[in-house]
């Protein structure tokens, strides 16, 4: 670890020059910037209902701005489409 030469946290462009920038210098220089968070963590199997589905890294990509742009989740706007499809396919489709 080199020694910090940054006196506060910079605003990073993306997670690549956060990782770069955090790969040389040490969190505990700057812990007065920081702020104590409890953090939950669940580590089980997912439950009933959940599904992953692999897209390709360009879909996924469309997927997110458009989510963006509609003002909502990724997985939300998936969901959506997914009962739309289903509503078609298999009439009459319930959503609970």
């Amino acid at each position: 670890m080199t020694k910090n030469k940054t006196k506060t946290i910079p605003n990073f462009k993306n997670r690549q020059q956060e990782a770069k920038f955090w790969d040389t210098h040490d969190f505990t220089d700057f812990l007065d910037q920081t702020k104590k968070v409890n953090l939950k963590v669940n580590l089980k199997a997912p439950k009933d209902g959940v599904l992953t589905i692999r897209l390709q890294p360009q879909l996924k990509k469309h997927m997110s701005q458009l989510a963006t742009e509609m003002g909502t989740q990724t997985s939300t706007l998936a969901r959506m489409w997914l009962i739309e499809k289903l509503k078609t396919l298999t009439p009459p489709y319930q959503s609970t």
